[in-house]
């Protein structure tokens, strides 16, 4: 009797300390995700990124073309000129 419920507890550890039981859950894997993209965020702004992250509401926004960068920043440089419109084309298609 002493030897079956010995192998028993045995059995009961080798099952717990499984790779199997040892996977991370998706929320995990999300958690690992909104932390990798966190970095360099500290206080409310981290906060507020990891709970919109978490969320899933942290979707990055669509990547614009050149064209559309450029169309994008003609409107935003109405009433500018010369050297002022210039310069300030230069940021906005940078960023």
């Amino acid at each position: 009797m002493k030897k079956l419920l010995a192998l028993a507890i045995i059995g009961a550890f080798a099952v717990a300390g499984s790779p199997a039981f040892a996977a991370d859950n998706p929320q995990q894997e999300k958690m690992k995700a909104c932390n990798t993209k966190a970095e360099g965020k500290k206080g409310d702004e981290r906060k507020a990124f990891m709970s919109a992250c978490l969320s899933g509401k942290d979707a990055p926004p669509a990547k614009m073309t050149q064209q559309e960068k450029m169309k994008a920043c003609n409107v935003k440089a109405e009433g500018k000129k010369g050297d002022e419109r210039k310069a300030f084309m230069s940021d906005c298609l940078k960023g």
